[in-house]
């Protein structure tokens, strides 16, 4: 039956309101996941070559930015993902008008703001990192790469933008395609910046943003190709105050929430980087593995998000209500598989990112702290995932001020404390994820009393 209901998508659109929603919610997560783990891998590559062919120095210079560069993706990003959450919630109730409407407005919004942003940030990459203590000797390295990732800020955006509208829409599957190219262009120009040209960590941000730009510019002319939806009327093309103000209303507390949570990482990175180097390198090497252990938590809130938007919008409650419950199943389920792995092999997977002893020593005791906690990383995302696709945008906010709270209090109380000293910087992750773990379980039962 699932079959027969995407060959009547050519396109690629899958509609969610019915059939079995397990399958749904992971028919339209695998290519997700695949997406997301590929768009992962530029920053892995990044860090895999500028650690291994150019020093830990430089690794820890491309760490010392990743926070401050997820602020200000963040700003941009919430706005794409609110205007995604939306255009499912429209697709839901079949209004093609619509539909087409809040990709044309959330276009316009995610065209200007990226170019603002950018240019903001741009000129306080500097202050910011002396702000968060980043030391003397790698400065030089991480402002370049910075900068350059400030410039590919509106790439960055056009991508998140088009593979939102898409997604919206039930199509996983084709930003995919074109993540994997620009994937497989960002390493080729990784070795040939990098090690060919001898650019240090300068060339691996040219190389990331070429790649991010090369994304979004075919995954969006691929859509107005080929997705009716991206077929637009003169009408469809005007200024729509209503749909603008949803898109703005839903996207601007996502974006606070993002950029809380960012702000919050900022915190915790200036107490790593009051350590010195070698915990720089090492916390920056587990960050990157960290990644990779959200993409399938993360995927299956975004999922979740495009399946609660459409049957949101269909009212279709009890199906909402059943894709929560099956999907935190699944949630559990990956958590236990990941435990026993990074409990046993994580000095070969700290292994692929440095070759210093004693960062891969510190890196692999991290992961044994942080794995204990995966279950309360897990609910964050699927509880966020339900109640964005429902358009609680207060959730949004509450959840970014627990992580700031967390952030600023716990590392710096338990890094105090003598017989936990650094460790306190990994135990305060593992913590914080529980404090909003546990927030996000607690908003969800009052908010399903509400809606539901």
């Amino acid at each position: 039956m699932l079959k027969d209901r995407m060959k009547k998508h050519p396109s690629g659109m899958l509609l969610m309101t019915e059939g079995n929603p397990v399958s749904l919610i992971l028919l339209f997560s695998v290519p997700m996941l695949i997406g997301n783990l590929f768009q992962q891998v530029y920053n892995l590559v990044d860090s895999v070559i500028v650690g291994r062919y150019v020093g830990a120095d430089a690794l820890a210079a491309i760490g010392a930015t990743t926070s401050v560069t997820f602020l200000f993706f963040a700003l941009c990003n919430g706005i794409g993902t609110g205007g995604g959450i939306i255009t499912s919630q429209h697709f839901g109730r079949k209004d093609d008008a619509a539909v087409r409407s809040c990709i044309v407005n959330t276009g316009y919004i995610m065209v200007a703001f990226p170019l603002v942003v950018g240019t903001v940030a741009f000129f306080l990459t500097e202050p910011v990192l002396k702000l968060l203590d980043t030391p003397a000797e790698i400065m030089s390295d991480a402002v370049g790469y910075m900068k350059i990732m400030c410039i590919g800020i509106v790439f960055v955006s056009l991508y998140n933008y088009a593979s939102s509208m898409l997604r919206a829409l039930g199509d996983s599957k084709t930003p995919l395609f074109f993540l994997v190219f620009s994937c497989l262009l960002n390493t080729g120009l990784d070795f040939l910046f990098v090690c060919g040209f001898n650019m240090s960590v300068r060339g691996a941000g040219i190389a990331t943003v070429i790649s991010q730009f090369v994304s979004g510019i075919t995954c969006l002319g691929y859509a107005m190709l080929k997705n009716p939806y991206f077929k637009f009327s003169k009408e469809d093309l005007r200024f729509n105050k209503d749909i603008t103000l949803s898109v703005v209303k839903l996207g601007i507390p996502l974006s606070l929430q993002f950029s809380l949570i960012a702000i919050s990482c900022m915190a915790l990175q200036k107490v790593v980087n009051s350590f010195g180097k070698t915990t720089m390198a090492a916390f920056a090497a587990t960050s990157r593995i960290e990644q990779i252990i959200h993409q399938p938590y993360q995927t299956l809130g975004a999922a979740l998000s495009t399946f609660t938007g459409q049957n949101y919008g269909a009212k279709k409650m009890d199906r909402v209500r059943e894709g929560y419950r099956k999907s935190v199943v699944i949630m559990v389920i990956f958590s236990l598989i990941m435990f026993p792995v990074m409990q046993l092999a994580s000095e070969g997977i700290v292994g692929l990112f440095v070759k210093e002893g004693p960062v891969i020593s510190m890196g692999a005791k991290a992961l044994r702290i942080t794995s204990i906690f995966y279950v309360m990383l897990g609910f964050i995302y699927v509880v966020r995932g339900v109640l964005n696709g429902l358009g609680d945008s207060i959730f949004a906010l509450l959840n970014g001020i627990v992580e700031v709270i967390g952030r600023f209090v716990v590392p710096v109380l338990l890094v105090g404390i003598p017989f936990i000293g650094l460790w306190g910087i990994w135990w305060s992750v593992g913590i914080v994820w529980s404090m909003a773990g546990i927030t996000a379980v607690m908003r969800y039962l009052a908010y399903r009393k509400k809606v539901m």
